[in-house]
């Protein structure tokens, strides 16, 4: 589909975007006309810097990792350095983990925080005052739907998205008077690696396949299917629209018409 560049001189970050719903978003954003910095652990085996740029724009693709301050810090840096400044902050980086509360090993409960909630934290503490001297900004966090619910072996997942609607309701208020807006959208199961690599680790636990579980929860949703990755491109950058100002402290669910 076409694309109008209504983010022509635009430049986006995404976290996480070398993969699933992050990469998604970042060639929406391109295909909108942004520069897109993505930055993820897995950026050294990536193509997604040509994905980008044949979009006509340009791109910054580098290691982040966004539970270390000095990362994040550096490729804050790296896109000022290539781009001069950032409109937009996606946080698509996450990680999820299984493990019932009386057995969860601290050392995985503490990473799934610290790159679910905290990297958040890093980045947005580094962007919104540019955004706010700007008068201009957006940022999307990516949280879940497992953020209102409760899970069996997710306490950490659900914990850490939880979390990022509280800081996404404080940050767009902090926002809203100077023309930048905060939004996060919660999916269902969307058709990832990541959910494949999740369904798997479930599925072996009650002596299934993956494919077995997935094809469960897609019989569960309404619409008997799951999310596909380019549908939450699309909301992150209608949210990116000077139409969509409005749109903020809100927290907008894709779920093919499921609850979970």
């Amino acid at each position: 589909m076409s694309q109008v560049k209504f983010l022509e001189s635009r430049v986006a970050i995404v976290t996480g975007g070398t993969s699933g719903i992050g990469k998604a978003i970042a060639i929406a954003l391109a295909q909108s006309g942004a520069n897109v910095a993505v930055g993820s652990r897995s950026a050294s085996t990536s193509s997604c810097q040509a994905e980008i740029e044949s979009q006509g724009v340009k791109a910054l693709v580098m290691n982040l990792d966004v539970s270390l301050t000095n990362s994040v810090q550096a490729f804050y840096d790296a896109t000022l350095d290539s781009f001069g400044k950032v409109d937009i902050l996606v946080n698509a980086a996450g990680i999820a983990c299984e493990h019932t509360i009386c057995n969860h090993p601290d050392e995985d409960w503490y990473k799934v925080i610290d790159i679910n909630l905290n990297g958040i934290y890093r980045t947005t503490k580094l962007c919104l005052p540019g955004m706010i001297e700007r008068k201009w900004g957006r940022i999307i966090n990516i949280a879940s739907t497992y953020a209102s619910v409760g899970v069996p072996l997710h306490a950490a997942y659900c914990t850490s998205k939880a979390a990022i609607l509280g800081l996404t309701r404080c940050v767009a208020l902090e926002g809203a008077p100077h023309g930048v807006s905060c939004n996060s959208i919660s999916p269902g199961w969307v058709e990832t690696k990541m959910a494949t690599e999740v369904a798997t680790r479930l599925a072996e636990t009650e002596g299934r396949t993956a494919a077995e579980y997935l094809e469960e929860i897609k019989e569960s949703y309404p619409q008997k299917r799951l999310i596909q990755p380019q549908e939450v491109g699309e909301l992150a950058v209608f949210l990116c629209r000077d139409e969509a100002l409005g749109i903020t402290m809100e927290d907008i669910t894709i779920s093919a018409g499921s609850l979970w």
